[in-house]
């Protein structure tokens, strides 16, 4: 390829247009010269109409018309999109890999496929096997089959990679890392609140699901509740947060606000305002493999995270220098390294700064759009 050429890229399929990942690495290869045309369709309308497919709703007829219409709608699209050099798959491509394949077969064209996560190992974790096994057993078929396509597959961490080598018998040396980092478009350092005569904030926002870990926050939460200074706030939703309500009613915990869902703009200032951070807690084989986007979009906005331990995390940030750890599925460990951070204003700051630090000169979107425009020309080349 011409040197002066600028690299371009189609990026393609029915990914989810709106989640951070898709959009920071459109976003990163942009930053770095990049030029990323979007062939885009809509497949999946919210985790409801995935959760439903995965049950067995893939065996009813209008399912396969919506997904005829839907890859006439996008090929269309794609015809319109001209001459690249590439063509990415965004996640989740699991059905998208087999079209894009094709396609760039027939154009002589290199294609990558940002895999990100097993959407397999999602529904093992979700428990949507439970009564469905053929579906779960045909998706980790589709799964296998999709991941031996791609001239590139792109995950986040190393221990992800070793995961999908040993469930699907895929070479190492297919993979390469692109780690989730954060947008620091978005999540950047807002001014601190002044904590004179004020209560000590303790913030998880996330999802509810077993991969975080919430119910062992709200035991640590159980164990704190005579330090009336220590508050937690809980922004988000999904599966366990009836659970996580009735734990809060049952033993009467006055520590605990709940938050529905919000917008970045508004997600920003809850985290300028809270003194630690809080990330995944769970022991599923996800949250041990991977280190989440609130991770990283907390030590973007420098403030003090507490983590489960893991070999994933540990890769990345070093305990008591960036981020400071304590033992998964435990209450009691979670809620003594709160006590650890809430005496400890010196150590708190500590963690703040060299996490910040850390994430500027690895992990912004700068930094990760430049490592995936790195791979894609070690590809073509």
């Amino acid at each position: 390829m011409d040197s002066n050429h600028s690299l371009r890229v189609c990026y393609f399929g029915t990914y989810r247009e709106n989640y951070s990942r898709n959009q920071m690495m459109i976003a990163g290869l942009r930053l770095n010269g990049i030029i990323v045309k979007e062939c885009h369709e809509t497949l999946w309308h919210g985790i409801g109409d995935r959760v439903r497919t995965v049950r067995g709703g893939w065996i009813n007829p209008l399912f396969w018309v919506r997904i005829v219409s839907l890859y006439w709608r996008l090929l269309i699209r794609y015809m319109k999109q001209g001459e690249y050099d590439v063509l990415i798959v965004g996640y989740p491509g699991q059905l998208d890999v087999f079209l894009a394949r094709a396609l760039t077969w027939l154009k002589h064209k290199p294609m990558v496929w940002d895999v990100f996560m097993s959407i397999y190992l999602v529904a093992l974790e979700r428990r949507l096997d439970k009564g469905n096994q053929f579906s779960i057993t045909l998706l980790h078929l589709l799964e296998g089959w999709a991941l031996k396509l791609p001239n590139m597959l792109i995950l986040d961490t190393s221990e992800y990679v070793n995961w999908f080598t040993q469930n699907y018998k895929i070479s190492s040396e297919r993979f390469r890392l692109v780690p989730t980092g954060a947008d620091d478009r978005i999540f950047t350092p807002l001014p601190d609140k002044d904590n004179k005569g004020d209560k000590f904030r303790v913030l998880y926002a996330g999802t509810f699901i077993p991969n975080h870990g919430v119910m062992y926050i709200l035991e640590a939460a159980r164990m704190l509740i005579n330090e009336p200074q220590i508050i937690f706030e809980f922004i988000g939703n999904g599966p366990e947060l009836k659970s996580a309500q009735q734990f809060v009613e049952q033993n009467q915990l006055k520590n605990v606000r709940f938050v529905d869902w919000v917008e970045k703009d508004e997600l920003i200032k809850y985290i300028s305002q809270a003194d630690v951070c809080l990330g995944a807690f769970g022991t599923t084989p996800q949250s041990l493999m991977t280190v989440q986007n609130k991770i990283y979009e907390s030590m973007a906005m420098r403030k003090a995270l507490i983590n489960g331990d893991s070999p994933a995390v540990r890769q990345v940030f070093t305990h008591g220098e960036h981020i400071y750890l304590c033992d998964r599925a435990n209450g009691k460990s979670l809620a003594a390294a709160i006590i650890i951070l809430w005496r400890n204003p010196t150590l708190r700051e500590h963690l703040a700064q060299n996490g910040y630090r850390l994430f500027r000169e690895r992990y912004n979107l700068q930094n990760n759009g430049k490592l995936c425009a790195t791979h894609i020309r070690e590809l073509i080349s």
